[in-house]
C-alpha cells in the first residue's frame, strides 16, 4: 500500500464538551507525517467543522436548523484548518484545503478536474484536506443520517485509486451488536460482502449527538471502496501507532476485503458513463503506445473524429480499421481535439491558450477493451 486515504470523523476529534480535542488531532497528525516521510501518498478526509463553529461561538444557542448548522461550518472551517496547519507545519509538511460535494464528483467534467488536482497535489508531496463543503451542501446538513465524510472518503479513494480507505472512529469497528448497549457485542475482525450480509449488525446502532454518520455509514462507505478495488479498515484513531499497526498488517480492528483488483474496477466504472456521440481514430503508432507501453493518448496520434462530445465524456477510441482499442476519460471536446488532431504539444502550446492537458487521454483515465 503507498497511496492511503484517511478519515476522521466529528466524535474521535472532540472531547465530551463538544470542543476539537488537539491532542488526539496532533496524533493522527504526526503518524500521517511519519508516513508521509517513508513515501507514502496520503489525503486526509476530515470532519469537525461544524463543531469548532460552535466552540468559536461558545456555543450560545442550541439550534440545529440546517441555516445555523451553515452558519458554523462556515465560522468552523477556516479555523479547522488553521489548526491542521499548524499541526502539519510543526513537522515541515505543506497542506492543502479542499471543500467538495457529491454533485462535484459526479459530475464528469468536476470528476475529471478533481481528480487530477488531487493526483498533483500529492505529486508534489502535499496533504490535501478534505471536508464537506456544508456551507452549500444543504442536503447533507439535514436531520436525516447521511454520512457525509465516509461516503465522501469512498468517493476520493476511487477519484485517486487508493489502496486503502481507513476509516478511524471513536470505537475498535464492526461489531456484532452496538457495544455501547451489549457488553457481549464481539469485534469482527474481517468482512468480505461476497460471503455474508452485516447489515443486521447495526440495526440497533446509537448515534452520537454530534456525528451524522455512524457505523452504518461506514458499512455503506466500506461497501462502496471495496467495489471499487480498495481495502477498508475500520479501527480506533485513539491508538497512538494505528496507522503504521495497520500498514504493517498489526490491525486490531475490522478489514474489508477488496472486491477485485483496482484495473477490473476502473473498467467498470469507464464502461458505466461510456458515451456512444463520439470516437477517436488512431494510427498505428498511436495503438502500440497504448497497448504495449501503457501510453497517454496524445494528439499527435489521432487521425480522425467521429461525432461529437465534451470535455470530461467517456469515448471509443479505434483504429483504422474501426477496431475498438480502448475508451477513456478525454480531457478535451470533439471540436478541440479535433483541430488539435496531429500535431505535437509544443506547437499546440503556441497555438492554443486553452491548451490545459498534454494528453488527450491520460492512461489513468483510460482502459483497454
Amino acid at each position: 500500500m503507498k497511496r492511503l486515504v484517511v478519515k476522521v470523523g466529528t466524535n474521535l476529534i472532540t472531547d465530551k464538551t463538544g470542543k476539537l480535542n488537539i491532542k488526539v488531532m496532533e496524533s493522527i497528525v504526526s503518524q500521517i507525517c511519519h508516513l508521509h516521510k517513508l513515501g507514502y501518498q496520503i489525503i486526509l478526509v476530515s470532519s469537525g467543522a461544524v463543531a469548532a463553529g460552535k466552540e468559536a461561538l461558545d456555543n450560545p444557542i442550541q439550534r440545529k436548523d440546517i441555516p445555523f448548522r451553515q452558519i458554523l461550518a462556515s465560522i468552523g472551517q477556516s479555523r479547522l484548518m488553521n489548526i491542521y496547519q499548524q499541526l502539519f507545519g510543526a513537522y515541515n509538511v505543506t497542506v492543502s484545503q479542499a471543500l467538495l460535494t457529491r454533485k462535484d464528483i459526479d459530475d464528469r467534467v468536476g470528476y475529471l478536474n478533481i481528480r487530477d488536482t488531487l493526483l498533483g497535489l500529492i505529486d508534489h508531496n502535499v496533504v490535501p484536506i478534505i471536508n464537506e463543503n456544508d456551507v452549500v451542501n444543504t442536503e447533507e446538513l439535514g436531520e436525516v443520517i447521511f454520512g457525509d465524510n465516509d461516503t465522501l472518503s469512498a468517493l476520493v479513494s476511487n477519484l485517486i485509486d487508493a489502496d486503502a480507505l481507513i476509516l478511524l472512529s471513536d470505537i475498535d469497528g464492526l461489531y456484532t451488536a452496538d457495544p455501547i448497549n451489549n457488553k457481549d457485542a464481539k469485534l469482527i475482525q474481517s468482512v468480505d460482502f461476497n460471503d455474508f450480509s452485516i447489515d443486521e449488525y447495526v440495526k440497533d446502532e446509537t448515534i452520537h449527538e454530534m456525528s451524522r454518520g455512524g457505523m452504518v455509514a461506514k458499512i455503506e462507505a466500506a461497501k462502496l471502496a471495496t467495489t471499487w478495488g480498495s481495502t477498508v479498515y475500520i479501527d480506533s484513531g485513539y491508538k497512538e501507532t494505528v496507522l503504521e499497526d495497520i500498514i504493517n498488517n498489526k490491525q486490531e480492528g475490522t478489514i474489508f476485503v477488496s472486491a477485485g483488483d483496482k484495473i477490473e474496477s476502473r473498467r467498470r466504472w469507464l464502461l458505466s458513463g461510456l458515451t456512444h456521440n463520439g470516437k477517436i481514430e488512431i494510427d498505428s503508432g498511436a495503438v502500440v503506445a497504448l497497448t504495449t507501453k501503457n501510453g497517454s493518448l496524445l494528439p499527435a496520434g489521432i487521425v480522425k473524429i467521429e461525432g461529437q462530445f465534451e470535455k470530461g465524456d467517456i469515448v471509443y477510441i479505434i483504429d483504422s480499421s474501426t477496431n475498438f482499442i480502448g475508451c477513456g476519460v478525454t480531457n478535451y471536446s470533439s471540436l478541440d481535439v479535433n483541430q488539435m488532431k496531429g500535431m505535437n504539444s509544443k506547437d499546440i502550446k503556441n497555438q492554443f491558450k486553452e491548451f490545459t492537458h498534454d494528453e488527450i487521454i491520460h492512461r489513468n483515465n483510460l482502459v483497454l477493451l
